[in-house]
């Protein structure tokens, strides 16, 4: 058996209380969402000073090896006029020049030899174009060492 259906009508203030509390409601709802939109910075801050702590250390500990220049102290007396040394020019190809010959680098060690043989010297100059490789010129150093010179300059342009 079925039920007859009723119909209930609301009062203005029953439908003004529904509204009221549906709008309370939607407030409620919104102002909860925006309490909890803050960020925590302490973790992004903690790994940024790791990240420091990291880059600090590995600074620290890294050396470089080089070459060593003694320079000597800037003077304005020029140097004695009877004092010779081995000259050496190097082009920008990497041409070795040695009394103003084109000498190969096998060869430097025995035109150092021969030069040091004719005169009475302990130091050697190398000129090298800028855009030299270094190479050229550390070999250039090792192969006047190797012949006997102690003494070796490098001229630069300054």
């Amino acid at each position: 058996m079925l039920l007859p259906l009723r119909y209930y009508t609301i009062t203005n203030r029953e439908r003004a209380e529904l509204e009221g509390l549906s709008v309370k409601m939607k407030r409620k709802k919104h102002t909860s969402g925006d309490d909890d939109a803050a960020v925590d910075m302490t973790p992004m801050l903690d790994i940024v000073f790791i990240m420091l702590i990291f880059f600090i250390v590995t600074t620290t500990f890294s050396s470089e090896k080089g070459l060593e220049p003694t320079r000597p102290p800037k003077s304005d007396t020029p140097p004695p006029p009877n004092s010779k040394s081995l000259s050496i020019r190097i082009d920008a190809s990497g041409q070795i020049i040695m009394a103003g010959r084109i000498v190969d680098i096998r060869r430097v060690v025995a035109n150092a030899q021969t030069y040091l043989a004719n005169n009475d010297t302990d130091t050697a100059a190398i000129q090298a174009d800028e855009d030299t490789q270094h190479g050229v010129v550390v070999s250039v150093m090792d192969q006047i060492k190797l012949a006997g010179i102690t003494k070796i300059s490098v001229l630069v342009k300054e």
